[in-house]
């Protein structure tokens, strides 16, 4: 995944060194992949998608909500929506605090700064220039969402045009991991330039059963090939082996491999190797709640992706590039605040001139449509992931519960009123012809729009946490801060589940910035 491509290019750089990669799912080939606006097929489609769900709970009403999860080289940074977000600088300074050393803002800047090359302008000495992940600015333009920005700003939202940057309060459009037309997955950018290195290989189709471990050791891992269940293949690691499995499947083979809560390991009949309570704790992920109105005077992505509309996009991307199926789900990104007085930066908006059925971006409306989607940036509810059994193939237990904490209910619902305000701003009434989601039937009363984002409310596919970093005296704990696993040797977990608290962001810089840092932290204890 985003990590994963990043360590395998780093630790081979050395000649010394060997790297193997192992991946569940197949090589990066399918043309949806490289193509942005992929991502809604991507959503649906079983041989690059795990199609994970998470259980139902009061916050989601009772619904099942999908997870998608990259299931090819890459990860889910191959089926992403395509947009680059660090976060804010206090993000990495709490990870520092809960005592994590050496994850500050000002430790893990540079490595933000290492990978990148990014295009356009950006506030100076916040940005790469020599990184293999190329980083760029929006270059549509689209008079909603010009109309949404106008908005915000009068709302006293001022504009900004570089989030990544020394701030992230304000409204812009989106910065992207695309170079030209194309996708730029943290494959395509660390992993497939590298492929060929003599000391690195590469298996596809292989899913992993467990971690080899003697004497609370790890020694290798088994896998079998994709509907070889039976054909048990075992693989030695001469230094160390990696997780790099994401926030699902990483907890998820440590408990296989009986590394985790005592009690659910037993449950399954797997003996118990290391007690570690925190594993497949701490979940978290963003909850959005996406609003939708209905558009005159102007043309959407939903119209324009039917019929001869469609062909003509087609013939334009393929052409020159400005066309929609080089888009992402989002065009503009908003930070600001659910309390005037407080100022903690702490919900993030999205505004993009398309809509979608039930708020699901899998599939679009057929009649014009803009969206905005609110969320709360550091959400307080936490779940788990735990195995259904001690069959590899089962897919986790995944509860996120979602809106389980009061502060997390209120900040939704002070983000749905501010998202309303902003669509039924003076620039966008020229655009906006009616307000289909929540509705004019529904007000903003606080018990309605709460029970409007359990409705409603979908996954941000932003999970995080499941193998939190931590000091030895947080008992939650998985990984210490060289994301070594307690009680193991020769075992790290380099991914977005060693988050220990949510990042004000998309995952995949923050996952790519892990696996930079992770594999400075190895070649500095190898070499």
């Amino acid at each position: 995944g985003s990590a994963g491509c990043v360590i395998a290019n780093r630790l081979s750089k050395n000649q010394n060194n060997t790297v193997c990669i192992i991946e569940a799912g197949p090589k990066d080939w399918s043309p949806l992949i490289h193509i942005p606006a992929g991502f809604m097929y991507n959503l649906k489609n079983k041989k690059l998608n795990w199609m994970y769900q998470s259980e139902p709970s009061w916050g989601t009403k009772g619904r099942s909500i999908g997870i998608p999860r990259g299931k090819t080289l890459g990860g889910s940074s191959s089926i992403n929506g395509v947009v680059f977000n660090r976060g804010q600088s206090m993000d990495f300074n709490v990870w520092a605090q809960k005592g994590n050393i050496g994850w500050s803002y000002e430790d893990v800047l540079p490595y933000f700064i290492n990978m990148e090359t990014k295009t356009g302008s950006g506030d100076e000495g916040y940005h790469g220039s020599k990184g293999e992940q190329i980083i760029s600015d929006l270059g549509w333009r689209d008079p909603l969402c010009d109309a949404f920005i106008k908005g915000a700003i009068d709302h006293g939202i001022p504009y900004n045009d570089d989030y990544n940057g020394k701030k992230q309060e304000g409204v812009s459009y989106v910065q992207r991991t695309t170079s030209g037309r194309f996708r730029r997955s943290s494959a395509k950018s660390f992993l497939n330039p590298i492929k060929n290195r003599k000391n690195i290989h590469i298996i596809t189709n292989a899913h992993v059963k467990k971690i080899i471990l003697k004497n609370k050791k790890a020694e290798g891992i088994e896998y079998f090939l994709k509907n070889k269940k039976n054909e048990i293949t075992k693989i030695y690691a001469n230094k160390e082996v990696i997780l790099s499995a994401g926030v699902i499947n990483s907890p998820q083979i440590l408990q296989l491999s009986g590394i985790g809560p005592a009690g659910l390991l037993k449950e399954h009949g797997i003996d118990v190797i290391h007690n570690l309570d925190g594993v497949g704790k701490n979940l978290r992920d963003h909850y959005n709640v996406r609003l939708t109105g209905r558009v005159k005077n102007a043309s959407t992505i939903n119209e324009k992706s039917r019929g001869f509309p469609l062909i003509k996009e087609i013939f334009k991307y393929f052409w020159n590039g400005n066309s929609i199926l080089s888009l992402g789900p989002t065009l503009v990104y908003c930070f600001w605040h659910s309390d005037e007085s407080i100022k903690n930066h702490d919900i993030q908006m999205t505004f993009t001139p398309a809509s979608y059925p039930e708020g699901n971006q899998a599939g679009l409306d057929k009649k014009p449509g803009f969206s905005i989607a609110v969320w709360q940036q550091r959400p307080e509810s936490h779940g788990w992931v735990k195995i259904r059994s001690n069959d590899p193939l089962d897919k986790p237990i995944i509860q996120p519960n979602y809106l389980s904490h009061p502060e997390d209910q209120k900040v939704c619902v002070a983000g749905i009123r501010l998202a309303r305000k902003l669509m039924h701003s003076k620039p966008l009434s020229e655009y906006l012809d009616e307000e289909l989601y929540p509705g004019k039937s529904i007000g903003n009363n606080y018990d309605e729009l709460l029970e409007i984002a359990r409705e409603r409310g979908l996954t941000c596919y932003h999970q995080m946490g499941t193998c939190k970093m931590g000091p030895e005296s947080d008992k939650t704990a998985v990984v210490n801060n060289k994301l070594k696993v307690y009680g193991i040797s020769n075992l790290r977990v380099i991914d977005a589940s060693i988050m220990p608290t949510m990042l004000s962001a998309n995952l995949n810089a923050g996952a790519i910035m892990i696996g930079e840092k992770g594999s400075d932290m190895i070649l500095g204890e190898n070499e």
